[in-house]
């Protein structure tokens, strides 16, 4: 293939334009700001589950706690039933002594009872700390995420507007090369990590950083300035100065 020596250069430039565009598109993806902020949020979900989790079991806790009132509840009735039909005093001797009894053994129920209910009282004031506590983690990861949101923009602000300045210069200077040596570059740099042009310094391709042996160096140098040669080794095109 021949392509003028000013294509030739030219496509080198593109190639140190597409590097940078490759810099940069590495920079975007390992962005500071990035990992910063998907930790954050890691972390804000972590204390999301733990506090909905909190939430569902004091709800689960609370149900046990309706529960318990409702039996002391019961309890109270019957205690009240029988004060009543105490200090009434109807019924005979016997039946008023088994209310009387009845009564000495509702007491120790109810005190169970009220003891059970305030381990639970206990149990869901303890809950409602802990969803506290994590409601106000959360939070405050929120705020850390939203100005991390703020500082990842800005990095990519910077990043894209660097990218569009490459682009249009690269647009510029690509437009007017030889169709031909366009497309053996971009199918070399599509084949070898991006790299399809490299400059020839002394007997070294610095898209490979190896030595070129002394035949092809000779080889070389008998070629027109118009030959596009390639290195051996990478097969970049090797722009000679």
């Amino acid at each position: 293939m021949k392509a003028s020596h000013s294509d030739q250069q030219a496509i080198l430039e593109v190639q140190l334009l597409d590097d940078q565009l490759a810099t940069l598109a590495k920079k975007e993806a390992n962005l500071p700001e990035t990992i910063s902020l998907n930790s954050t949020v890691i972390k804000r979900n972590n204390i999301r589950d733990l506090r909905v989790a909190a939430e569902t079991e004091r709800t689960d806790v609370k149900r046990e706690l309706s529960r318990a009132e409702g039996d002391v509840e019961q309890i109270i009735t019957r205690i009240q039933r029988d004060e009543a039909r105490l200090n009434s005093g109807t019924g005979t001797p016997k039946e008023l002594e088994q209310t009387q009894h009845e009564l000495v053994t509702l007491g120790q129920r109810r005190a169970d009872l009220e003891e059970v209910e305030l381990t639970i009282m206990v149990q869901v004031e303890g809950i409602t700390n802990r969803i506290n506590e994590l409601t106000a983690e959360e939070e405050k990861f929120a705020v850390e995420i939203a100005d991390l949101e703020i500082q990842r923009e800005n990095a990519l602000t910077v990043i894209f507007t660097e990218r569009a300045t490459l682009a249009e210069k690269r647009a510029a200077i690509v437009a007017p090369i030889a169709q031909d040596l366009k497309d053996l570059y971009l199918k070399q740099a599509s084949d070898n990590n991006g790299n399809g042009a490299a400059m020839l310094v002394g007997n070294e391709c610095k898209g490979c950083h190896l030595t070129i042996n002394a035949t092809e160096l000779s080889r070389i140098a008998t070629l027109p300035a118009e030959e596009v040669v390639r290195c051996e080794q990478c097969r970049c095109i090797l722009v000679r100065g």
